[in-house]
């Protein structure tokens, strides 16, 4: 049904999830992230709540594995639930319920998490954590996305995968990247990364016009000097 990666920039301390489905708009509901504090991605049968309250606990001091353990000790439906974090030193933790669909894996690699349910195999969670680490000097976008198509060429899910999306947090309260495709026949991972290659020579300009709007460029459409 979905497989993802939750990653870290050691360099720059952003934070990322990346996330491709089989189901729509996945990015509404399943990759959450929040600047100096950490990353988390919920999936499976969904509860984006989980997320909010492990971002809560890692801002309040506690580990990815501390946060983690808190929120699913004793919680109802948590059975149901897969969740990954990676905190504010690059530690990182997963849980998945004795009730997740299909093939189901996780491997954690260095500053990420990867994890799957209705995989092809046992091995995609290893190809999305290795695409990680491929270009360890790459943005965290590009890495991110690598991490995807490494689970994709590594078998991806047992059916096809038909939205992804890609959020990043760096140090504002808002996201610096927040890409998504909400619906693909083909392969949404293909059409991200599209967009992300698009975005990325803009990126700093959308920063600007929240934080220093004097140094912007103009918006480029009519009537703007």
């Amino acid at each position: 049904m979905t497989f993802s990666v939750v990653g870290r920039c050691a360099k720059t301390g952003m934070f990322g999830v990346a996330i491709t489905t089989s189901s729509i708009a996945v990015g509404s509901r399943c990759p959450h992230v929040r600047a100096g504090v950490g990353a988390v991605a919920t999936q499976n049968i969904t509860d984006p709540n989980l997320a909010t309250l492990v971002l809560d606990a890692m801002e309040q001091g506690a580990s990815a594995a501390n946060a983690i353990k808190q929120i699913t000790v004793d919680r109802p439906n948590i059975e149901y639930r897969q969740l990954t974090a990676i905190d504010a030193k690059g530690n990182t933790a997963h849980f998945t319920g004795a009730n997740i669909l299909g093939t189901n894996a996780v491997s954690e690699a260095d500053n990420c998490v990867a994890a799957g349910n209705l995989l092809a195999n046992d091995q995609v969670a290893v190809g999305i954590s290795n695409g990680f680490n491929l270009s360890p000097e790459e943005h965290l976008a590009h890495r991110l996305l690598q991490a995807l198509e490494g689970g994709l060429n590594a078998g991806g899910e047992e059916g096809d995968v038909h939205s992804a999306a890609l959020l990043i947090a760096y140090n504002q309260p808002f996201p610096l990247v927040d890409l998504r495709v909400d619906w693909h026949d083909i392969n949404p991972v293909i059409e991200l990364r599209s967009l992300w290659q698009a975005y990325e020579p803009q990126m700093m300009d959308y920063l600007n016009r929240a934080i220093n709007p004097s140094v912007a460029p103009s918006y480029g459409v009519a009537g703007d000097p």
